[in-house]
C-alpha cells in the first residue's frame, strides 16, 4: 500500500475527490493532507475522512519542516491539489519524479507563475479558445514544465463566462485525477 500526501492551499474540493476515491483503493492510501494556510476549508474535509493535517508557513516549508514531516510518513507519492506555494528545490530533491500537480489548462498553454483557478478561465475567455481542459503533470523546478503524464479537453462555447469555464475544468479534475494519481502508485 503506497502513501501519498496531499498540499492544499484552498477549499479542497480535488483534495476530497483524491480522498474518497482512495478509501477504497487496494493500491494507495491518503496519509496527510497539509496546507499552507491554517484557514484552508480543505483541512476541515480532511476530518471526514480521518486524514491527517498539517499545517505549515511558507519559511517552514522552505527550511525544510514540510519535507521532514513527508520523510517521516516515508510518503511514496505528494499530489498537489491547489497548491499555490512554488514547491521547493528541496522537496524535488527528495521527492524526484514523485511530486504530481494538476493544472486547469490545456499546457503548455496558460502556465507559469501566478497562472492559477480564475485567472486561467479568464485568460481562456479573454483569448477567445474553443477548448480547455486540465494538464497532468510532474513537477520540476519550473512552474508548470514537468513531465506530461495525461491531458483531458472540453469545448467552450463563445457565451461561457469564466466559471462557466471553471465548473467544465473542475468535472474533468474530479473525473481523472484520482484515477491518474492510482496509475502512478
Amino acid at each position: 500500500m503506497k502513501k501519498i500526501a496531499i498540499l492544499a492551499s484552498g477549499s479542497g474540493t480535488n483534495a476530497e475527490k483524491i480522498m474518497e476515491y482512495f478509501q477504497h483503493s487496494p493500491k494507495g492510501k491518503i496519509v496527510l493532507v497539509a496546507s499552507n494556510k491554517k484557514d484552508a476549508f480543505v483541512l476541515e474535509r480532511a476530518k471526514k475522512f480521518d486524514v491527517p493535517t498539517f499545517t505549515f508557513t511558507k519559511s517552514e516549508m522552505e527550511s525544510g519542516e514540510l519535507t521532514k514531516k513527508l520523510q517521516s510518513l516515508r510518503v511514496d507519492l505528494v499530489v498537489l491539489a491547489g497548491f499555490l506555494l512554488k514547491v521547493t528545490d528541496d522537496l524535488i530533491q527528495k521527492f524526484p519524479d514523485r511530486i504530481v500537480n494538476i493544472h486547469p489548462a490545456l499546457l503548455p498553454n496558460y502556465g507559469g507563475k501566478g497562472m492559477y483557478g480564475d485567472k486561467v478561465h479568464q485568460a481562456i475567455k479573454e483569448a477567445g479558445d474553443t477548448e480547455t481542459g486540465i494538464t497532468i503533470h510532474m513537477v520540476n523546478e519550473h512552474y508548470d514544465e514537468g513531465k506530461i503524464i495525461f491531458q483531458a479537453a472540453v469545448a467552450i462555447a463563445p457565451e461561457d463566462t469564466p466559471a462557466q469555464i471553471a465548473a467544465k475544468v473542475h468535472l474533468l479534475e474530479h473525473k481523472y485525477f484520482p484515477n491518474v494519481i492510482e496509475s502512478l502508485l
